[in-house]
């Protein structure tokens, strides 16, 4: 596990490691770049760089964590990459389960996979869902994720490069857009897009989290929209089915 950079979790942990380009969101991969690097520093995680590997002493770090923790589950992988076995998966929802203390947020590009294992996954309140949706071409995803038994369900609009327009937002507690960041020819956020969702998520009142413009330096770009943060997270009681908004 790692503090994180990002902005609206607390920690990473990562059972898997590795993962391949689904869509035109990945062309800038954060978690490959990484990976490549960490395997330069010799890190016996990362031997296999981005290849698709689990790391089943991993499972074990949940519940030394004394304090709750916000946890991003796998961002340096996709746990419902199709190389990752059922079997694992279900390993990982385990440890989930068995740590209500801790809100633990998985997101995933592969939503047809996800859609397909959720009745064979046990779904605790503290097991937040997401899907990735860059464009309007992958806006399917949303669909898939509505059909499962999560608890919580999110949208990640990240990177998000092109209008997502009249999403379905029915079911979703969570909506975080930012824009694509890193180095290259970055695809630049385009502010209607911003306002745009910032007005739907308003208007299905479901919490919205600006996370960054992005581009080639991020942090100088800030995260400010018309001169203000936007922070809004979803908060769930433990026995609670029903997220309410936090602001």
């Amino acid at each position: 596990m790692a503090k994180s950079s990002i902005e609206w979790t607390e920690e990473t942990w990562n059972p898997t490691t590795g993962c391949d380009k689904v869509s035109t969101g990945c062309k800038f991969c954060y978690a490959e770049v990484m990976s490549k690097r960490l395997k330069a520093m010799g890190l016996e995680k990362y031997k296999y760089g981005f290849q698709v590997r689990m790391h089943q002493e991993e499972l074990t770090r949940p519940y030394r964590w004394k304090k709750s923790k916000m946890v991003f589950v796998n961002s340096m992988s996709d746990l419902f990459h199709e190389d990752i076995p059922l079997d694992f998966i279900k390993q990982v929802f385990k440890v989930m389960n068995e740590n209500p203390k801790h809100t633990f947020q998985v997101l995933t590009k592969r939503a047809e996979r996800l859609e397909s294992l959720s009745p064979l996954l046990n779904w605790t309140p503290n097991i937040w869902m997401g899907v990735s949706v860059e464009n309007q071409k992958v806006s399917y995803r949303i669909n898939h994720l509505q059909k499962t038994h999560a608890f919580v369900k999110f949208l990640s609009l990240e990177p998000l490069i092109g209008p997502l327009t009249d999403l379905d937002l029915i079911d979703m507690n969570w909506v975080i857009v930012g824009g694509e960041s890193g180095k290259g020819k970055i695809r630049p956020l385009q502010k209607e897009w911003i306002i745009d969702l910032k007005n739907q998520c308003q208007s299905a009142k479901v919490p919205f989290f600006f996370k960054q413009w992005g581009g080639s330096n991020k942090k100088k770009a800030g995260r400010l929209l018309n001169g203000k943060e936007y922070n809004e997270m979803p908060s769930v009681a433990v026995n609670d089915t029903q997220p309410v908004v936090e602001i």
